[in-house]
């Protein structure tokens, strides 16, 4: 048997990437953005960093407002934080932490109604963890959106 159809059989292993990267090309190219830096798809270790960065947040400012750990207090302060910021300058304070920022897939500006989407389905949570290859979960996709690295300074 030959090393390359050996490779090919064993690719089941290391996913559908280790077999054929160039048949599926990196994250964000089918929709047009560049392969590293600036614009480029925000990797999901920078993501799950943010995510972290905004629930710990909301922990501390949620036991500091009722001097309780836990409840349903962070979670609505968590929502809130997310919906507002992610409105007002396309990025939550962990996103904006690291450097990495919400945009429309198509372009322009990023439309509240999107931003409510997403937020609704993030706070839901099952949607954020089931993504497609370009790292886009179910809450971006249904948002039109795409978490990237940031393009410019604000």
């Amino acid at each position: 048997m030959s090393d390359e159809r050996r490779r090919i059989i064993g690719g089941w292993l290391g996913g559908p990437r280790s077999v054929s990267p160039l048949v599926l090309g990196f994250p964000g190219e089918r929709l047009g953005f560049p392969e590293k830096g600036p614009g480029s798809v925000a990797p999901m270790g920078l993501r799950l960093a943010a995510l972290i960065v905004d629930w710990l947040s909301c922990l501390l400012i949620g036991a500091f407002v009722t001097r309780v750990w836990g409840g349903l207090t962070p979670l609505v302060i968590f929502y809130a934080e997310i919906l507002v910021l992610t409105v007002l300058q396309g990025a939550s304070a962990g996103q904006r932490l690291f450097r990495i920022e919400v945009r429309p897939v198509d372009g322009g500006r990023l439309s509240p109604i999107a931003v409510v989407i997403r937020s609704l389905l993030l706070f839901m949570a099952i949607p954020a963890v089931i993504y497609d290859r370009d790292g886009r979960g179910l809450h971006d996709r249904a948002a039109r959106t795409i978490v990237l690295r940031k393009t410019k300074t604000l």
